[in-house]
């Protein structure tokens, strides 16, 4: 720290460069770009941004700071709002302190009138360029503080960013991509859901007119935050413009005594000026280097088998164990029993909340199946719902009291469930206690975390809400399970997607995506997910060849071809799976398997395409290998398609080319998979010339594997 404090302070990544103007009052972000050069000073930079007084306006515009400020002048959406019973609401700090250590820069501010302490913290990693901010605030006065709301650094926005790119959908379905025009005015989405939602995942991205997937300038945002929270891109008619990310407060819930503190979730946020695949690329390098756990960081991540779609309800020791031996069969390597192993679980009417297991179905205990599993070379993997219980349950008759909910209206059930109340310290130690006896007695290696429904009455036996509390306190649950079984994996489940995000990644090793396996949904979804998240977190499941979902069917090939580009797995009745299809099916995850470890750790370049079709490819971190997915979603306009060109290849080497899968790729006459299978192509030619494809039916793919030639 130091005591003199400078105008200006920089922070350097290997591509990125970020500035902060600390000359005013409030701190502002000057600059957040590529890397400038040395001879680039901060001085040129504000010199640049001069700009002038605007008719019927202050003098002097109020700045977009850290913490954008009403009593500044600043006519927008405030970054903090407080007040102490009606009154010392109008925020003003100046700042007092500023420390730059090792990236980190650490701005302290406060405010006199209402006698509060802001601190701004800014971390840009020198080698992912992402950067991680929070801002906390500090009841430095001798009465309670309300809080109403303590956004995470507001990011200025350049105008020349026109085009706002968020994620939205519902159950089956998410990750949906929604492209708009910027305007002036708010694009505000609110999430209320007491979990990251399916429909309002807490990410943007805000980008220029001609940005695609390989070029152009982007900023990526994202709040690792698991609960509620709030997502905003505003252009004033000054034509300024910025993005305020923050968890969302219900009334009365954020309460600070004198020296209680409040820190914002981490706004994770990304820069470039190559393109959306290279923006996505900065975030998954985030994620392997600082937010998956190392206890599992070079572990091969196990191809699943899930039971769900294959017996759902209807299970039986026998049929269990003839499955695993199935599932060991087409590769599975871990072995996954979902729902309806515990008391009196025959349905979803009951059971949850009572975690012990169902001796009518299992009289001596799971282990037995455990045993069978273990004998073929698998993991064995369970499903709990730990949040949840039904009305019909033992817990809940003896507890009627440890649920959430908003007296006197009456209590709402979905799923046929009620969400209990995390925040009592004896709901806590139960949950913990079932779990922690089930992972003692038994060895298992990985629990599928699930939550099936929102918090729709977020409040307390004492009336308060609780939406803040509750997610805080999944979070000491779920730390409470790793430290006492740091060997076992946990997945984060929430009706599919609805639990997606860096906050829950602390704590949890892989993400289901969507509780639908239709292949062709499936390519949008996990499109829309790898805008933020590497392919080693994503489940990715073959589903049957009729999805429970949507009725559609799908041939093996394709729902293999779309899975095997996650953590893959297997969710389909192998007991009742013909001969042919349970062949393709052993043969494609023999493929995931084989190139498993440049799927999960490579670079993802997504490629520019036709909405009826989609392409994307992984390439190796020394560019020596890659694998490109194509697929053709629906018919095409013409006869036959385009070229497919790859990208993120070196243009100076050669390339040995191979079609990989399908196994027996087909088209209507001779065509390019005819000639293709061994010949060697220069990156060059691949990258700009590109592959004629074939004349292909529609959700029907093609795999391509590129091996550089030394």
């Amino acid at each position: 720290m130091t005591n003199r404090i400078k105008s200006f302070y920089s922070l350097y990544s290997n591509n990125c460069s970020l500035v902060v103007d600390c000359r005013g009052d409030s701190p502002v972000i000057l600059y957040w770009g590529s890397r400038l050069a040395d001879e680039t000073s901060p001085d040129m930079l504000a010199l640049l941004a001069t700009s002038q007084e605007l008719q019927a306006s202050l003098p002097q515009e109020a700045p977009i700071g850290l913490s954008p400020q009403t009593a500044a002048g600043f006519s927008g959406s405030p970054g903090v709002q407080l007040h102490r019973d009606g009154l010392q609401w109008a925020v003003y700090t100046r700042i007092e302190s500023v420390s730059l250590t090792d990236n980190k820069l650490t701005i302290i501010s406060a405010c006199q009138g209402t006698q509060i302490q802001l601190t701004h913290c800014l971390v840009l990693d020198h080698k992912t360029d992402v950067l991680a901010a929070t801002t906390e605030i500090v009841n430095m006065g001798e009465s309670s503080l309300w809080l109403d709301r303590c956004d995470a650094p507001c990011v200025p926005i350049p105008k020349h960013y026109s085009k706002i790119l968020s994620f939205t959908g519902r159950w089956g379905n998410e990750f949906q991509s929604q492209s708009i025009d910027r305007f002036m005015g708010a694009y505000v989405r609110e999430n209320r859901s007491g979990r990251t939602s399916h429909d309002s995942f807490p990410g943007v991205i805000v980008h220029t007119e001609q940005t695609n997937e390989s070029s152009g300038s982007a900023y990526g945002l994202h709040l690792g935050w698991s609960g509620n929270h709030h997502v905003r891109v505003e252009e004033h008619f000054t034509g300024q413009g910025y993005a305020q990310l923050g968890e969302l407060f219900l009334p009365g819930e954020m309460l600070l005594e004198p020296g209680q503190a409040y820190k914002s979730p981490v706004l994770f946020g990304a820069s470039t000026d190559k393109g959306l695949s290279a923006l996505s690329g900065a975030f998954h390098r985030h994620v392997r280097a600082n937010l998956t756990d190392r206890r599992i960081a070079n572990k091969i991540r196990p191809v699943h088998f899930n039971t769900w779609e294959a017996v759902y309800f209807d299970l039986s020791l026998e049929r269990l164990c003839a499955l695993a031996e199935h599932a060991r069969e087409v590769g599975a390597e871990r072995f996954v029993l979902d729902d309806g192993w515990f008391k009196n679980r025959k349905s979803d009417n009951a059971g949850l909340g009572d975690w012990a297991v169902d001796k009518t179905v299992f009289p001596a205990g799971l282990a037995p199946l455990i045993n069978h599993v273990h004998k073929n070379d698998m993991e064995f993997g369970l499903w709990v719902e730990p949040e949840m219980v039904n009305p019909d349950s033992d817990l809940y008759r003896a507890h009627p009291d440890w649920v959430l909910n908003t007296q006197p209206a009456p209590l709402l059930s979905a799923r046929n469930q009620l969400v209990l109340d995390l925040t009592r310290v004896e709901v806590q130690d139960y949950l913990f206690e079932r779990l922690d006896a089930l992972l003692n007695e038994y060895p298992i290696s990985y629990l599928k975390w699930d939550m099936n429904r929102a918090i729709h009455q977020p409040g307390d036996q004492n009336g308060h809400a609780v939406g803040h509390k509750q997610t805080r306190s999944l979070y000491k649950l779920l730390a409470r399970i790793r430290s006492a079984h740091p060997e076992v994996e946990i997945e984060s489940c929430s009706s599919g997607g609805g639990r997606a995000d860096f906050g829950i990644l602390e704590f949890t090793d892989r993400i289901w995506t969507s509780d639908s396996n239709d292949a062709l949904d499936r390519v949008g979804i996990q499109k829309g997910f790898s805008m933020f998240f590497p392919a080693e977190v994503m489940g990715a499941h073959v589903g049957p060849d009729v999805c429970h979902i949507t009725g559609r069917t799908l041939s093996m090939e394709t729902r293999v071809g779309v899975a095997m580009f996650g953590h893959m797995g297997i969710e389909a009745n192998l007991l009742g799976m013909g001969r042919i299809e349970t062949q393709v099916l052993k043969a494609g995850v023999a493929l995931h398997k084989k190139y498993r470890s440049l799927i999960l750790s490579g670079n993802l370049v997504r490629l520019d395409t036709h909405c009826e079709e989609s392409a994307f490819g992984i390439v190796s971190q020394d560019g020596s290998e890659a694998l490109f997915s194509y697929i053709q979603l629906n018919s095409l306009s013409s006869s036959v398609g385009g070229r497919l060109q790859f990208a993120g290849l070196d243009s100076n080497s050669l390339y040995l080319v191979n079609i990989v899968w399908p196994t027996e790729p087909k088209s209507y006459s001779k065509s390019i998979l005819d000639v293709i299978n061994g010949s060697t192509m220069s990156g060059d030619a691949l990258k700009n010339a590109g592959v004629q494809l074939p004349i292909m039916h529609p959700a029907s793919m093609l795999v391509f594997h590129l091996h550089r030639i030394s």
